[in-house]
């Protein structure tokens, strides 16, 4: 069952169309990678989602639940955690979570117990009676990401969660994300690193200029680009005729480098691998320095998708 459910989703602000026609389905305790450049409508699909929004054209399911006609419940059965952190700085972490807890409905015992466990899960209990200024950028989105989980939601909705951390913060960001996932939440992410999203989610759609343009698991969508091969030569001589056997194999010509003596094309056939590669070389009389195969990344593949690389730049 989809957790998630969007159908034809539209959204027009005045002239600028965000939404063309969104189509997502997200399975139930998965996580899924919501992926595409700046402007794409990531975030307005999350702001539909979590209530903020209402969309012009389209149907929206979240837990079961339809948005149009319940979006009480809808807001019942997620957690958001937006672009920017949205604790109060002047209170510490203990009072962040109590504070959050009651707005959730939770009442008496429940209040301190719930944001104590929390705290603790994020690894936040040494600093809990600290004012949230004085926490780290991680801490701050650990605490952060904390509220968004007073109620145990269906669906937890992250908007760009890691943006601006540092490695070791998103570590920790990621390892949270992994917890949750195991215990059944349900995920959408919304990224610009591609790494994260090759780690994270077992899911990934890619969506541009509104619409969704294309949908598979990180390996899914690397396998349709194919690998990668390069060939370093002796001379330049041999950079011509490496450059024939690599546009042969790839089936369009291959690209040369004649500072760097290379020839580099992209092999779309998972049957050609690199012994195969240089036995083809070795039979032409290739002088051959170096030559590798390389699996595509995941930007290889968005930069493929959408002609501009994840932070909105053209190729």
């Amino acid at each position: 069952m989809a957790a998630v459910l969007i159908e034809g989703l539209r959204k027009r602000f005045g002239d600028v169309h965000a939404l063309r026609g969104l189509d997502l389905a997200v399975p139930e305790g998965t996580v899924c990678g919501l992926l595409g450049p700046n402007g794409a409508g990531k975030t307005t699909a999350v702001r539909v989602l979590a209530t903020l929004v209402a969309p012009d054209a389209g149907t929206v399911r979240v837990a079961g639940h339809d948005l149009a006609r319940d979006p009480g419940a809808v807001r019942r059965s997620i957690g958001v955690t937006g672009q920017y952190v949205s604790v109060d700085q002047d209170l510490t972490g203990r009072q962040n979570l109590r504070l959050f807890a009651r707005l959730c409905g939770l009442r008496g015992a429940a209040v301190a117990a719930r944001a104590d466990e929390l705290l603790e899960r994020f690894d936040l209990g040494g600093a809990a009676d600290r004012p949230a200024r004085t926490y780290s950028g991680g801490m701050r989105r650990r605490l952060d990401l904390a509220a968004g989980l007073l109620t145990e939601p269906a669906v937890l909705l992250l908007d760009e969660p890691t943006t601006g951390l540092d490695p070791h913060s998103r570590d920790g960001i990621w390892a949270a994300v992994r917890h949750l996932a195991q215990r059944g939440t349900t995920v959408l992410l919304t990224t610009q690193y591609l790494e994260e999203a090759d780690r994270l989610a077992g899911d990934i759609v890619v969506i541009d200029q509104g619409r969704a343009v294309a949908r598979g698991t990180p390996g899914e969508l690397k396998a349709d680009i194919g690998s990668s091969a390069e060939v370093e030569v002796a001379d330049i001589v041999g950079l011509s005729a490496a450059a024939v056997v690599l546009g042969h194999l790839a089936g369009s010509p291959a690209r040369v480098d004649h500072d760097r003596l290379t020839a580099t094309a992209r092999i779309a056939d998972a049957s050609v691998t690199l012994p195969a590669i240089v036995r083809e070389l070795d039979a032409a009389g290739v002088p051959v320095v170096d030559a590798a195969l390389r699996a595509p990344t995941l930007d290889e593949v968005f930069l493929r998708l959408t002609g501009r690389d994840p932070h909105g730049a053209a190729a």
